[in-house]
């Protein structure tokens, strides 16, 4: 008997072994207390699964699964064709023919076509004012050509002075009937000169 009890004199019980476990958490949980919620809040964040997220796109990769191809944005279509073609026209008629802003309007109860237009290079629009040539105003929808009206101790309804820069100038077109309607493309033809798909305002 005194062997045996010699034997296991160094082996706890297992009961005494939990007892022993139980009063040293019991005893650290005191010492968090008193050292506050730090190691609470340490010990939450180390649960964390912190890895689960980071592992999920390379667990895919491994897969085989090759990586989504990245797309070339497309540029929306372009819409302002009509704009850009006008623009051209306005660069066209200063460079080569010294005007701006060329345009026919209805007067006169629309028995009338006006067409106006500024001069910023007097030498290039010469052509405009020449009084030997004779100006049309064409609307090829209708197939239809007016031309000026000379008008007694008046003479031609335009301005035919010698061009300055800076100033406006027009001349009517006669639409008796007023066969040509706001909102026509017309042509505007002075010798060289051709001024064409302008609306009619």
């Amino acid at each position: 008997m005194v062997a045996k009890s010699s034997t296991n004199a160094g082996v706890l019980p297992q009961s005494f072994a939990t007892e022993a476990l139980a009063s040293r958490c019991s005893s650290e949980i005191r010492e968090s207390r008193k050292s506050g919620w730090f190691l609470v809040a340490a010990l939450a964040i180390c649960s964390l699964p912190i890895g689960s997220a980071q592992v999920a796109a390379p667990a895919a990769q491994s897969q085989g699964q090759p990586p989504a191809p990245a797309t070339k944005p497309v540029a929306p279509p372009f819409h302002n064709q009509p704009s850009r073609i006008a623009y051209r026209a306005r660069i066209y008629y200063e460079v080569v023919w010294g005007i701006e802003n060329p345009s026919v309007k209805l007067v006169e109860a629309g028995e009338m076509i006006r067409f106006t237009y500024r001069i910023v290079d007097a030498e290039k629009a010469k052509p405009l004012n020449d009084k030997k040539v004779e100006p049309s105003l064409i609307c090829p929808d209708k197939s239809v050509k007016l031309i000026i009206p000379t008008l007694e101790k008046v003479g031609q309804l335009r301005q035919s002075s010698t061009p300055e820069n800076g100033r406006s100038y027009w001349m009517a077109f006669s639409n008796k009937g007023g066969i040509v309607k706001r909102g026509d493309r017309v042509d505007v033809v002075i010798g060289n000169f051709h001024a064409e798909g302008l609306e009619v305002e």
